[in-house]
């Protein structure tokens, strides 16, 4: 079965012995359970644990690994009410975001690599085109790292803390998974439903606790799978290079969206709205900043009005209760507010919105920002809030070099009328995922590699490359040939020796005539 640790620590991070963390629900303020944070030396015992059961998961094959992990999928739909309400509890999100995104994501990723993973993994034959090694087989295989950790982010407790050990487990691998300190109760419940599934003890266990229980996993795992902030990124990849462990980061984003002239203006406006408040606007690859032809920039922003002043926001209780939930975070709501502050003082004009909510939740309006800049902070640092900045730019061309003039690089959208066009431009943009007509939504092609460029990351998750993380790669040369002694063996000969270098002469040597 799978390890759930729900006991006290005797001493935690630097707090004092029986430190615990509250877990709070966002739209209530209500505390819903306390937990562990847990110290290094937990971490540790978890740590030997996992190795301890990791030879027996890996003998299980893909079709016994995938056995369990199809049994839990059943598992992840039957159980959906429960599971979407505890998402709902710790996250402060609507109901339909953690069905739409969390629930229908994890079970497509868990029918994907179950199917997919051994094929991503099999052993490969390597054609041989040297002439120095020819005769001889040449292999590729891959073999599981070990013990993977994977630190997860708040906004996401399933998609992205889960999600990420689905391909570490297929490739058999045995994982801790460290959730967010804000969100750990969607990991406990999946790690009992895993126990529930078969799962042998030790393959994925769960640690909860704050960024020094962090820091601890990164020492004792075998690679480490971080999504969160390029901040804590940074200090991730700093603590693995300690002990060079290998790291796959997903980090910060500030995601752009480009209206052209010639674009479907009720789609992109569609697209705009619901994908910048997706989740309160606390999603890696939501809309963050709107760059928008000026032709049809009236049309397009009155469109936009239209469809964010319907908005509900508030606690969600059930299907279609609300459209935008809390921020999961007071921290994030702060940085919201101080965004808004910041374009307003220079310029900006709040069109609706710009304001907390009423009440006792964490909540803060679904706002539209107009007569904005590079010079705002809205415009160029991640918001990761209910916000919709929108700039009138002179053409596409504008519109590119505004799009690319960011640290960040997750993903990006442009909407235009003219598909090549599209293409062409979409390969201009300096992002590790660009749609065309759509956005966000390749996040859910798990076939489609998704990393981040410049300091949106490194690695990627999904493909092949996204299982392939997880394991190691060794190459073998074996030769075919049964020779009494090797063609560059000692001594040399010099009758040989003279052959073989003026053959090679003839061979890569000789000169291209000129005309």
């Amino acid at each position: 079965m799978a390890t759930v640790d729900t006991t006290t620590a005797h001493s935690t991070n630097g707090r004092g012995a029986g430190a615990e963390i509250a877990v709070e629900n966002p739209a209530t303020g209500e505390v819903i359970a306390h937990l562990p944070d847990m110290p290094a030396a937990r971490i540790a015992e978890l740590a030997i644990a996992g190795r301890a059961a990791q030879p027996a998961w890996e003998a299980l094959g893909f079709e016994g690994r995938g056995a369990v992990l199809a049994d839990f999928r059943g598992w992840l739909m039957d159980n959906a009410d429960r599971v979407v309400s505890t998402i709902v509890s710790e996250t402060g999100k609507t109901y339909e975001d953690a069905n739409l995104i969390e629930l229908v994501y994890t079970g497509g990723a868990l029918r994907f690599w179950v199917k997919h993973a051994e094929r991503f993994l099999a052993e490969e034959t390597v054609r041989v085109r040297t002439l120095v090694v020819a005769g001889k087989k040449l292999v590729t295989r891959y073999e599981p790292l070990g013990l993977v950790g994977i630190i997860g982010p708040w906004n996401y407790p399933l998609v992205n803390s889960f999600g990420d050990a689905i391909p570490a487990l297929m490739a058999g691998n045995c994982v801790i998974l460290k959730p967010s300190e804000i969100t750990p109760l969607t990991s406990l419940l999946i790690a009992d439903g895993l126990a529930e599934c078969g799962l042998p003890a030790g393959v994925l266990q769960v640690a909860t606790g704050r960024g020094a229980t962090g820091g601890a996993l990164v020492d004792e795992v075998d690679m480490i799978m971080f999504t969160g902030s390029t901040a804590t990124g940074k200090k991730v990849m700093a603590r693995a290079a300690e002990t060079l462990t290998p790291v796959s980061l997903e980090l910060g984003g500030k995601d752009p969206l480009i209206v052209l002239a010639d674009a479907d203006l009720e789609r992109a406006a569609n697209a705009a709205v619901y994908y910048s408040m997706l989740n309160g606007g606390q999603t890696c690859v939501s809309v963050e900043r709107v760059y928008v032809e000026a032709p049809v920039y009236d049309d397009f922003l009155a469109r936009i009005m239209d469809k964010v002043c319907t908005i509900r926001q508030g606690a969600s209780t059930g299907p279609a209760t609300a459209e935008v939930g809390a921020m999961t975070t007071g921290a994030q709501l702060e940085i919201v507010e101080r965004h808004v502050a910041d374009a307003v003082s220079k310029g900006a004009r709040v069109l609706t919105g710009g304001h907390r909510g009423a009440g006792t939740g964490r909540f803060y309006e679904p706002t539209v920002l107009v007569d904005v800049d590079h010079t705002m902070a809205a415009m160029t640092e991640e918001t990761f809030g209910p916000t919709l900045p929108i700039m009138r730019v002179a053409d596409a061309e504008e519109a590119l070099r505004l799009a690319n003039d960011s640290p960040y690089g997750l993903a990006a959208s442009i909407y235009t009328g003219d598909r090549e066009r599209g293409n062409r431009l979409a390969r201009r943009l300096q992002a590790g995922a660009v749609c065309v007509n759509d956005a966000l939504m390749n996040y859910m092609a798990v076939e489609l590699p998704m990393g981040g460029w410049k300091a949106s990351g490194m690695g990627s998750r999904h493909g092949a490359g996204g299982i392939r993380k997880y394991a190691k790669q060794q190459s073998l040369m074996i030769s075919r040939l049964h020779l009494k002694r090797e063609p560059f063996m000692f001594p040399y000969r010099a009758s040989t020796s003279k052959a073989l270098f003026g053959g090679l002469r003839l061979l890569f040597g000789r000169r291209r005539k000129r005309g």
